[in-house]
């Protein structure tokens, strides 16, 4: 009796061990479904995920989302109201989540609305010079106002020509600064139809891709045959990164609705957090056919090009008369060490992409692929006005210009290289406050998204799904 006392206890130590281990089993490959294929390295390129996860969450993340907190970086300049320049349907979402809360002109420290860059004692100081310049200036009145308004065109035009975005005019009566921390990228509830026509028109028309290729209104829905993206493997390297930009910013987007998800809603207000369920949707390999880590990787892509870019900015900022001038003397300083600290580390990262890579070649073709890369973005840019979310098209306005930025700097090598050491000299390269504001809140979505893979990783560790 008591022998087969003993067998059955250990009969029942192993069936324990057997379902602890099927338990095991199960629960992690809810996180391997999602995330076998992110691994290694990344196509196109000589670095793998594991050393941008590795320098991204311990080394670039705290530093960036320090910066992002500060007030030159926090306030966005931004038109919501323009209308849709492809569809008459400017249906809005009524959602309360939508919502963007625009900022009273209390609320933006002065130096920001003022745009005079000058703290007080420089103002009194230079008062003699703009007097004696006003001779000097005597002489533009002279010119006729039409041609005064042909100069500023021209000089518009000049700066249009090395951007790859559109980008709001910052004078306009319906422009108006947004507190980017006030107003958080999350889910608001902004889906179906009317947000699958945004990015069927991004990637039908706006990629590259071949008639012949479809893709279903729906991004959800189950793709047929090999998958959406086995068409890339014809196109040339031009074609293919712009693809997996877009599909990168795509995937970091679907990040943070899922990260920052509606988990409860009571009187005592929403509770937000991390939606598995969503994420997974998105991203499981088995769900998307082998799409969703594809997706993953191509968020990688994306944060090479914008690192990369900020690398490469680095002398811009450097100047001596460049100032995040927000008013606050003291306080500018500290910020804009905290800025050249920030692309410091961004310059130290060991695998940067190599921009030389692209429109090499035929100079005549080359060229021309560059302009239509240009125009191609510049239309995506413009598509952010159909968005009926408000608050999705505040954040599709800031990333897309962003990520347009860090092309304009990209591409912009020798005008970089080139700025003069002395100041008073005229700059062969320039940014506005807007692209400075865009630039590093898109790569702080980018490297948040990245920092939040963690997070899904280690949850879906836990989570049950079918084998």
């Amino acid at each position: 009796m008591a022998g087969g006392t003993r067998t059955a206890k250990l009969c029942l130590i192993c069936l324990i061990v057997w379902l602890t281990d099927i338990d095991g089993a199960i629960s992690s490959s809810a996180a391997q479904r999602c995330f076998c294929g992110v691994t290694g390295s990344l196509d196109d390129c000589t670095c793998d995920v594991e050393t941008i996860d590795s320098f991204n969450n311990k080394q670039l993340f705290p530093k960036l989302q320090k910066l992002l907190s500060t007030d030159y970086f926090r306030f966005y300049k931004v038109n919501l109201n323009k209308p849709c320049p492809f569809w008459t349907d400017n249906s809005h979402c009524g959602l309360r989540d939508c919502a963007v809360k625009p900022c009273t002109l209390n609320e933006v420290p002065y130096g920001i609305r003022s745009g005079s860059h000058k703290y007080p004692s420089e103002a009194s100081e230079d008062a003699g010079e703009c007097e004696r310049a006003e001779k000097l200036g005597a002489v533009n009145s002279s010119l006729s106002e039409e041609t005064q308004r042909a100069l500023r065109d021209w000089n518009r035009y000049d700066d249009e020509e090395d951007r790859f975005c559109m980008v709001d005019d910052e004078e306009s009566p319906d422009s108006e600064y947004v507190d980017l921390l006030l107003n958080p990228e999350r889910f608001t509830g902004y889906k179906g139809p009317e947000a699958w026509q945004i990015w069927n028109s991004i990637y039908e028309e706006n990629c590259f891709k071949p008639l012949t290729v479809n893709r279903p209104l729906n991004p959800l829905a189950t793709y047929s045959g090999r998958g959406f993206n086995h068409w890339l493997e014809g196109l040339c390297v031009e074609k293919r990164a712009f693809f997996r930009l877009v599909s990168g910013l795509h995937s970091s987007i679907n990040i943070h609705l899922s990260a920052r998800y509606p988990l409860e809603d009571n009187w005592f207000g929403k509770k937000w957090g991390h939606n598995t369920s969503e994420f997974q949707q998105r991203f499981d390999e088995k769900l998307t056919k082998g799409e969703g880590p594809k997706r993953l990787r191509n968020l990688y892509f994306l944060y090479l090009i914008e690192l990369r870019a900020l690398a490469k900015v680095l002398p811009f900022f450097q100047q001596p008369t460049f100032q995040l001038y927000s008013g606050q003397a003291a306080q500018d300083q500290e910020n804009k060490e905290l800025l050249l600290e920030l692309l410091h580390v961004a310059k130290s990262f060991p695998l940067h992409f190599d921009e030389t890579l692209l429109f090499a070649g035929n100079k005549k073709e080359a060229a021309k692929l560059k302009e239509d890369f240009k125009l191609t973005f510049k239309n995506i840019s413009r598509i952010m006005d159909c968005v009926g979310c408000f608050k999705c098209r505040l954040w599709g306005k800031v990333q897309t210009q962003g990520l347009g930025t860090a092309l304009k700097i990209l591409f912009s090598g020798r005008q970089i290289e080139s700025l003069p050491k002395s100041p008073g000299a005229q700059l062969p390269f320039q940014l506005t406050r807007q692209e400075i504001v865009a630039l590093f809140n898109a790569f702080g979505r980018i490297s948040t998204s990245v920092r939040e893979l963690e997070n899904f990783r280690s949850l879906l560790s836990k989570v049950h799904v079918d084998l």
